[in-house]
């Protein structure tokens, strides 16, 4: 069976579609696919939105900027499954697509790539770069002497910065890894200080509804219960929240002895006020601690702190 993966171009969408190609293949040769015929995977390099725009996406309404070229080419049939980074998925269902598969999760914290100083070695006033709202505001909160900037482009670029014009950088610890990157991590940050975005860490494996049955089951077997239970409560909290990659809302939650623990922030933009908001329950109840946590932090005031009120 020859089968066509999407993905966007960038080296790290590359690696980690590579990697999941890689685990696809295997996966198929465990199972006996194809009457022993085997599976190869090709990569299928689409190019979005936001590999094009070079702005900031703070401030912008840009949800689904990296992820909508890679479902129209699925739907035109130019592949047969696509891999997302699961913090870029809007949280709303795509029509005639679904997700089939999460896979176990990576490292989902972030981390300060920087000289070798850690963040409370850094000294007053040091220059720090990230173009995510979320990491902004919650390094605000944590050391409100940086000095925050704006900051996209890929993994080298922006650590190309670090010692040029910045002092450090804050990159997923999942990108770095996969990349094989992981030394450039200096210090990663408790999800307690800096709490993720939902989803990251953690990759979407979409293919059509009307996709065959054999790739359907053959992807299934990726799954990893326990980060797609994590995943929903995170991404639920989101969705009742409506909030997309230009608020600082942040979630993390935790699968421990069947039980799952979430813990949701909201944060204002210059990181003095946050909300928390911890709940659990059984896996079964995921997307209920999800629903119910973005409902609670809408009933104490969160659309203020995302801008909205």
């Amino acid at each position: 069976m020859d089968l066509r993966l999407g993905t966007r171009g960038s080296a790290l969408a590359t690696a980690q579609s590579g990697q999941f190609a890689d685990a696809v293949v295997a996966a198929a040769a465990a199972r006996g696919t194809s009457a022993g015929g085997g599976v190869a995977v090709e990569l299928v390099t689409i190019t979005t939105k936001g590999d094009i725009d070079r702005g900031s996406l703070i401030g912008l309404s840009q949800t689904g900027v990296f992820v909508t070229a890679l479902r129209e080419a699925l739907l035109a049939g130019e592949c047969d499954f696509i891999v997302h980074s699961l913090k870029d998925v809007p949280t709303q269902p795509y029509e005639g697509l679904e997700i089939v598969t999460i896979p176990r999760r990576e490292d989902p914290r972030d981390a300060l790539c920087t000289d070798g100083r850690t963040l409370a070695e850094l000294p007053e006033g040091a220059r720090v770069g990230t173009g995510s709202p979320r990491r902004a505001s919650q390094l605000k909160a944590m050391r409100p002497d940086l000095e925050v900037l704006p900051l996209r482009g890929n993994v080298d670029t922006r650590l190309a910065h670090v010692g040029d014009d910045l002092d450090a950088v804050v990159l997923a610890a999942a990108g770095l890894n996969r990349l094989g990157r992981s030394a450039d991590a200096t210090e990663p940050l408790a999800v307690t200080a800096m709490v993720p975005a939902p989803g990251q860490g953690a990759l979407a494996i979409e293919i059509r509804e009307d996709a065959p049955d054999e790739l359907r089951a053959l992807l299934a077997t990726l799954d990893d219960p326990a980060t797609r239970a994590a995943v929903t409560a995170e991404r639920e909290a989101l969705r009742v929240l409506d909030a997309g990659c230009a608020a600082p809302v942040a979630a993390h939650a935790v699968v421990s002895r069947g039980r799952l623990t979430l813990h949701t922030r909201v944060i204002n933009e210059d990181g003095t006020l946050a909300l928390n908001e911890r709940n659990s329950g059984v896996l079964a109840e995921a997307s209920s601690i999800g629903r119910s946590s973005g409902f609670s932090l809408l009933g104490r005031g969160a659309e203020r702190l995302m801008g909205r009120a």
